[in-house]
């Protein structure tokens, strides 16, 4: 199946941010501000925790407190509010339903923005405006969030709505096992799994160089988190990875060297799920059982 959308005159410009419900949040709140690198911002409390990268983004991962893991938002930039509106207005015409109207946002970083759900549930949140920050230092830490992978149990209708209702557009395929899709020249910011439920996968996180990502592993294997799968390069966006599980469960990435796509030129392709497409530099190996289990989610 290859959907192909133009972009809409509100397009989506970015992945701003993913705010998830964690079951051991003191223990993730320590990981992620520790070895993982991010730096957690005042707005946190007891129950919330917000941590961002050294990028421009205002923040990249929210936790919750909860009992259960699962996502509770995903959140994309839009230029401007006038593109909310828009986005607003358009989705809403075309029977999306609106889980908020456009307003000023009573949360961290603030801005203008709306939420819905897309098919199976999972709230989208579209934002402009968010307060800005001075970026920091681009050493061996994550300067943004690279993408989300979701698991989905209908790849097709899933991908079908992304792209023709928000504007992305395919990249590549997995065989029929996974789709890529980029709402910028990124490879990638949103991918979809083929699976039995709607889970989260695992999320990704860039760092400024493949130096720079190296030396986040021997950081992260130094504090006693080993690396699960990698180091490693993939085939469809050509990124180096390095994927770990988090004390809740959850899965973050390692990555570095995001493919970039030239959007004249590009045409996306079907890679076959082999050993020397699926880590080109053959040092990874295929994914353990243990990985592929952490990796299916919590069913949301």
């Amino acid at each position: 199946m290859s959907v192909s959308s133009g972009q809409p005159a509100w397009a989506v410009t970015h992945l701003r941010h993913i705010a998830v419900r964690c079951s051991a949040f003191d223990e993730c709140v320590d990981y992620y501000a520790g070895p993982w690198g991010l730096q957690r911002l005042g707005d946190s409390d007891a129950h919330n925790a917000v941590l961002r990268a050294t990028g421009a983004e205002h923040h990249v991962l929210e936790l919750h407190r909860a009992d259960r893991n699962g996502i509770d938002h995903i959140s994309f930039g839009l230029a401007d509010n006038r593109a909310v509106d828009a986005a607003a207005s358009v989705l809403a015409g075309r029977g999306v339903t609106l889980l908020s109207e456009p307003a000023a946002l009573d949360r961290p970083g603030e801005g203008y923005g709306f939420r819905i759900a897309d098919p199976e549930g999972r709230v989208v949140e579209l934002a402009a405006c968010l307060e800005a920050v001075s970026a920091l230092p681009a050493d061996a830490t994550p300067t943004k969030i690279a993408h989300v992978v979701l698991n989905t149990a209908d790849i097709e209708a899933l991908c079908q709505w992304w792209c023709e209702l928000l504007g992305f557009r395919v990249s590549d395929w997995s065989e029929r096992q996974m789709v890529f899709l980029r709402c910028n020249a990124d490879h990638h910011s949103i991918a979809f799994n083929r699976a039995e439920w709607a889970s989260l996968n695992h999320v990704a996180y860039e760092v400024s160089s493949l130096d720079a990502y190296m030396t986040s592993l021997g950081r992260l294997t130094r504090a006693g988190h080993t690396v699960g799968w990698g180091p490693g390069r993939h085939g469809p966006g050509n990124n180096a990875f390095g994927y770990f599980v988090d004390p809740a469960g959850t899965v973050p990435e390692v990555t570095a060297e995001v493919q970039q796509v030239d959007e004249a030129t590009w045409v996306p392709r079907a890679w076959p799920r082999t050993p020397e497409l699926s880590d080109r530099w053959g040092t990874a190996g295929p994914p353990s059982a243990k990985m592929r289990q952490q990796m299916a989610g919590t069913p949301e």
